[in-house]
């Protein structure tokens, strides 16, 4: 490999990559001082698979990299993190029984004589967090108090401690509220002016456009385009990631819906969830939308029965009848499925193979007398695959080697199989590609014709807007209003979605002291 020109902070070449199967091959790609670089393409394109190359957590099975003029192969994260070459995965990589503080400086606690000194961490990592706009949080919080926003945000704030020259954002957005997005972006911008080489994957094209100078894309492990970002506009990108072009509507097909399949009633839960009554009916997809914090995990779990309820209930059935749901099993034994936000730390068993994970709510389907009949796994693991379209090489492949998007798909196909009647959607889409995304709408109109009742929480709006026959608002815990398609606008949702807050604070200055001096 020739000498790095001077503006190039590292360099790959010929890269490659196999587990079962290729997923890369023939990489050519450098990163150059003080730019942003875009990295995007669809689910199993190989984004993640590149950067954890470069990020020393995984290693290339052919090719060549360069560091700042000099052969680079890191044996491990460490290694990199060492030589200033940063990673923040969508995978938090945080102790929830630490502190914050202790998080940010784990490997390098400061200490005197073997004690560490509380003073100096906690000052260490005011500063730290500060960069991210974390000064409201107590550095003594554990991480596991925090919601999964800030989690991320801790992430960010651990990479950017002492030396670095390339740092690598893998979805930085996704759990961010728009304030913290701001925050990140104005540190991106410091960070470039201090010449950090920063790869930004994302999915979302609109940021792609904010921040990167340059855009790679990658399609089924092969480098497409490397070009300046403004040369495409986010139709031409889409169709160099997915190899076709996909319209901005979606037709879900003929559909009836029919009566209430499930109906929640006054459930509450601490100041998480407050009184919150609504229906679903058979064929129907209800948003469920609502800033960060609002309740909506917090809801969705109190129906499932992952959280207990201070009060209320929830009916389901043909007749609707009252079920008494006190646990996870007791919701799937009324036809109610959950498909978590957290796939990885809730969803599935990253160790286990495809097969083993689609089973786990489908042994009474593939087991006799306590024994698994494995042919059947592998028939029921073969069919959701081909149902799903899940990228891999059999369906003995384990599922820590899928993308994200892939992993999404398996836990979705487990509870597909089962064939739940009402199904609870978390953050369907999160980190998934624009290709994939379109792929898990068609299926969610597929189960509104089959009669089954869906409701969907969701980040991102204009999906709600895309999906949904009708959307309800949470605020601060409480269902603001439900709109219904056709009759919303984006500036109605989110002013709904602000509604509780104001209203909040506005009784909070009704009942403080007042100074009358």
């Amino acid at each position: 490999m020739s000498a790095a020109a001077p503006n190039v902070v590292l360099s790959v070449s010929g890269i490659g990559k196999t587990y079962a199967q290729p997923v890369l091959s023939g990489i050519d790609l450098s990163l150059v001082r003080g730019e942003v670089l875009a990295l995007t393409g669809e689910n199993g394109a190989g984004k993640s698979t590149l950067s954890k190359i470069i990020g020393g957590l995984e290693s290339a099975t052919v090719g060549e990299m360069q560091y700042q003029g000099q052969p680079y192969r890191p044996g491990s994260r460490a290694a990199a993190e060492a030589l200033g070459v940063r990673m923040v995965m969508q995978e938090l990589n945080l102790l929830p029984t630490l502190s914050v503080a202790e998080n940010l400086f784990l490997d390098n606690l400061p200490s005197r004589a073997g004690w560490i000194s509380r003073k100096r961490l906690r000052e260490a990592a005011l500063q730290a967090m500060a960069q991210v706009g974390l000064e409201a949080i107590d550095p003594d919080t554990l991480v596991g108090e925090l919601g999964i926003g800030h989690q991320q945000m801790v992430e960010i704030a651990r990479n950017l401690i002492g030396d670095c020259h390339v740092l690598i954002l893998d979805e930085p957005t996704a759990m961010l509220t728009s304030r913290e997005v701001e925050i990140l972006f104005e540190q991106i911008a410091r960070l470039q002016a201090r010449g950090v080489a920063i790869v930004y994957i994302s999915h979302r094209l609109e940021e792609l456009a904010r921040v990167a100078q340059r855009i790679a894309v990658l399609r089924d492990g092969q480098l497409v385009c490397v070009d300046q970002m403004s040369h495409y506009n986010g139709e031409q990108l889409v169709s160099l990631m997915v190899g076709r072009e996909l319209g901005e509507h979606i037709d879900l097909g003929p559909r009836s819906i029919g009566g209430p399949a499930l109906v929640v009633k006054h459930l509450s839960r601490s100041d998480k969830v407050k009184d919150v009554s609504f229906e679903v009916r058979k064929g129907e997809i209800l948003g469920i939308s609502g800033l960060i914090g609002a309740g909506r995990t917090e809801l969705l779990r109190l129906i499932f029965g992952a959280d207990a309820a201070d009060s209320g209930h929830v009916e389901v059935g043909d007749p609707l009848r009252k079920a008494a749901i006190r646990s996870p099993t007791d919701a799937v034994a009324h036809g109610i499925a959950l498909i978590t936000e957290d796939r990885k730390g809730e969803g599935l068993l990253l160790p286990q193979s495809i097969s083993g994970n689609i089973a786990l709510g489908n042994m009474s389907a593939i087991s006799a007398a306590g024994l698994v009949n494995g042919s059947a796994e592998r028939e029921l693991a073969q069919r959701q695959i081909a149902a799903m379209r899940i990228r891999s090489s059999s369906p003995d492949q384990l599922v820590s080697q899928l993308s994200g998007g892939n992993q999404q798909k398996v836990v979705i196909g487990r509870w597909l199989e089962r064939d739940c009647s009402v199904l609870l959607f978390d953050e369907p889409t999160r980190g998934i590609d624009v290709g994939a995304k379109f792929d898990i709408y068609a299926l969610l109109g597929e189960l509104t014709r089959q009669g089954k009742a869906l409701v969907v929480v969701s980040s991102d709006l204009r999906e709600l807007m895309l999906i949904c026959d009708r959307i309800g608002v949470l605020s601060a815990g409480r269902l603001i209003e439900t709109f219904e398609r056709d009759n919303w606008t984006q500036d109605q949702l989110l002013a709904a979605a602000f509604a509780g807050y104001q209203k909040r604070d506005a009784l909070v200055s009704d009942t403080a002291p007042r100074n009358l001096a």
